[in-house]
């Protein structure tokens, strides 16, 4: 299935709020978003209707497998896609937000190099 940029960046930002709590509630992720209740509430049941999260009896959200490998993968090109800004001499703000932008649209074989041409600078600069 393929998601929309809405629902990668609710799979992001439960997947990153679950490396830093074990506990996440629908609040967190509206919070870490800045999200209203009612859109987090429509966009939990999408993706635990779709498989890619579940919900416990007291409502605390988890990635399912599936939930987990998409979210982390998009955290994973927000990682990079921002470490290449700032080394383009972008301040982190703006590297943040733009990366957040184009971690959406990179298609695997454009971030597969951009990944490696980061890792490869980052080598040489230690």
């Amino acid at each position: 299935m393929l998601l929309m940029e809405s629902g990668e960046m609710y799979l992001e930002a439960l997947y990153v709020l679950s490396l830093e709590n074990e506990l996440v509630r629908a609040i967190d992720v509206g919070e870490y978003l800045g999200y209203s209740k009612p859109s987090v509430s429509r966009a939990v049941s999408l993706l635990k209707s779709e498989g890619f999260i579940r919900r416990d009896d007291r409502g605390f959200l988890y990635l399912t497998e599936a939930g987990e490998i998409i979210g982390k993968s998009v955290y994973e090109r927000h990682i990079v896609l921002t470490d290449l800004f700032m080394m383009m001499g972008i301040d982190e703000d703006t590297a943040n937000k733009d990366a957040c932008r184009v971690e959406h649209y990179i298609c695997d074989k454009t971030f597969e190099a951009v990944k490696a041409y980061v890792k490869k600078h980052k080598q040489e600069s230690a």
